[in-house]
């Protein structure tokens, strides 16, 4: 009985924030550009620092390359605010609303240490986004969340674009 209290606090939540707020439409002519031919390249480090300090990376995660667009940019305001990490409480709540969404993505793993590259980019604006969450010792919950952070590509550059994804 001493758990209904909690119990009915996070169903109330999750009533609340399950879908992010977003008015505006998928266009996908407009995302179209993540398909097309690139020789951009982006290389990235994604890690997490915990509360006291401790460096945690993103390791084995998926990490994710998403064109910005109307679209994105207002799913990403809504999610993460003035902010650019989620707290992993929040993870199971990122539904998305367009079927075609993921078809307009590209992914791949991180390293052992965080690192992840992108290659044969096109040239845009892109959202950058991944996980690092780890549990504390008997935590029922994780800790850490999604981090993002957002790229452009010019198509000119002769190194590749370097980007830091880690909540700051």
């Amino acid at each position: 009985m001493r758990y209904f209290i909690p119990v009915a606090a996070l169903a109330a939540c999750l009533g609340a924030c399950a879908k992010p707020d977003v008015d505006v439409p998928f266009d996908p002519v407009e995302a179209a550009f993540i398909h097309k031919p690139g020789k951009g390249k982006i290389a990235g480090h994604a890690f997490f620092r915990s509360e006291k300090g401790q460096v945690l990376f993103a390791a084995g995660e998926y990490v994710y390359l998403i064109p910005s667009t109307a679209y994105t940019d207002a799913r990403f305001a809504s999610f993460f605010g003035e902010e650019k990490y989620l707290k992993a409480m929040r993870l199971f709540l990122t539904q998305e609303s367009a079927p075609e969404y993921r078809k307009f993505t590209r992914s791949t793993k991180a390293e052992s240490d965080g690192r992840f590259t992108f290659e044969n980019v096109a040239p845009g604006t892109y959202y950058i986004w991944t996980q690092a969450t780890w549990y504390a010792d008997n935590a029922i919950l994780p800790s850490g969340g999604l981090i993002y952070e957002r790229v452009t590509v010019k198509g000119d550059e002769t190194e590749p674009v370097k980007v830091i994804v880690s909540g700051k």
